[in-house]
């Protein structure tokens, strides 16, 4: 129950700071360079969920097949295979690594 009961904060509390910005902003364009650092926060934030589940496992540094994947699907984008291809090729190189250990 206290689960659900902090989901429904938190997705209340989204909604609201949402519909708070242009309140606030009252059809006033924000300055530019607020802009450009707002327009990187959710990629920066991927990545730090990325990295995360990636590389960590409880509170250990852990190298393993997960990684391994991450970093096949990054030579894929690299390449410039489409995102969908690239993140199924790195399940696929992980799913086989963690079936041959």
């Amino acid at each position: 129950m206290k689960t659900w009961l902090l989901i429904a904060v938190l997705a209340v509390g989204t909604v609201l700071m949402k519909a708070l910005g242009p309140v606030l902003a009252g059809g006033r364009q924000p300055p530019a360079p607020l802009t450009r650092v707002v327009a990187l926060v959710a990629p920066a934030l991927i990545s730090a969920l990325i990295v995360t589940g990636t590389f960590t496992q409880g509170q250990q540094l852990i190298i393993d097949a997960r990684a391994v994947g991450v970093a096949v699907a990054a030579v894929a984008l690299w390449f410039r295979v489409p995102a969908v291809f690239a993140m199924l090729i790195g399940v696929v190189v992980c799913a086989v690594l963690r079936f041959l250990a």
